[in-house]
């Protein structure tokens, strides 16, 4: 079946602005700092959201208050001159920064690139649907997974200027949990938030590649997520599952893994495990939005054409 995709927005010009901003926890001054000195030295130019240091004056989890942090949001995605809207971090509140989203303004601004991963699962569900573009679930640059992991932060560099050349992805730790391919759009980011988004009305289009990772979850909590969005029927009509990673998920990653087995094993459709996308080292840059076949024997997804024009 064809499926719409979203709009390809433009890769980033080598000297090209983008707009660095808080939807949702506070960033560490200094961690903010390094991340803004590695997005310099791609030659880009880094504007702060104006609330990017804010803290919430009760709620200390919060980069400030939730209409600020929108309205960092929305100056960043309606100025003509910023290339790319990137998240500083995730942690919690991008459901609240989402309440004060005027959405219909957001959708006439043309295409541009959202770069975001974990709790931002949330924003991307909203730009992807309301917005018809595709987005980029990526280490966020006021995070140890961007300043300390090179890796993972060179694959968003490769994928932000070159995408032709980042077509297939596959994590090191790839393995089959179910095989066979499929094709279809990507579409998914972080499990608690697939989870609480639910009252947006955010679901994957029929025939989607699910992509779904989570961190700090006990295995009888994935458990829980999973069936709570298999009841929901979300994985109805997938075509097919590329589970990310699962740090900090119990001490013993093969009880999540047998999680997945029972819970989604019977779909009827090809799973990849740890295919490398999420919270793990080295975690790979993964477009969402974008037509994409899914080889679960050989652990791969491979875009049909590069993620960004």
């Amino acid at each position: 079946m064809v499926l719409n995709r979203g709009v390809g927005p433009e890769r980033l010009p080598p000297a090209g602005r983008v707009g660095l901003l808080p939807p949702a926890g506070p960033p560490d001054p200094d961690r903010l700092a390094a991340g803004e000195r590695i997005l310099a030295g791609w030659g880009l130019d880094v504007v702060r959201g104006a609330h990017v240091l804010d803290r919430h004056p009760t709620l200390d989890y919060l980069a400030g208050d939730d209409a600020d942090r929108a309205a960092d949001l929305t100056a960043a995605w309606s100025d003509p001159g910023v290339a790319a809207v990137l998240c500083a971090r995730g942690g919690y509140g991008s459901l609240r920064t989402a309440e004060h989203l005027d959405w219909a303004a957001l959708a006439a601004v043309p295409p541009k690139l959202f770069v975001g991963s974990s709790d931002v699962t949330v924003l991307h569900g909203a730009i992807g649907a309301v917005c018809g573009v595709v987005t980029l679930f990526a280490p966020m640059p006021a995070t140890e997974a961007f300043v300390d992991d090179p890796v993972a932060a060179d694959h968003l560099r490769r994928v932000l200027f070159a995408p032709e050349g980042e077509l297939v992805l596959r994590g090191p730790l790839a393995e089959t949990l179910v095989g066979g391919r499929a094709g279809g759009v990507t579409f998914g980011g972080n499990l608690s938030l697939l989870v609480s988004r639910g009252p947006l009305g955010y679901r994957p289009p029929s025939g989607a590649i699910a992509l779904v990772e989570d961190v700090g979850e006990d295995p009888y909590k994935i458990d829980h997520l999973a069936t709570h969005l298999l009841q929901a029927g979300w994985f109805d009509q997938v075509a097919g599952i590329a589970l990310g990673s699962w740090e900090r998920c119990g001490q013993d990653l093969a009880a999540v893994r047998r999680v997945f087995e029972d819970r989604l094993g019977g779909l009827g459709v090809p799973v990849v495990w740890e295919h490398g996308f999420g919270h793990g080292r080295g975690q790979l840059t993964v477009p969402l939005g974008v037509h994409a076949e899914l080889d679960a024997d050989a652990g791969t997804l491979t875009l049909i054409e590069p993620a960004l024009a």
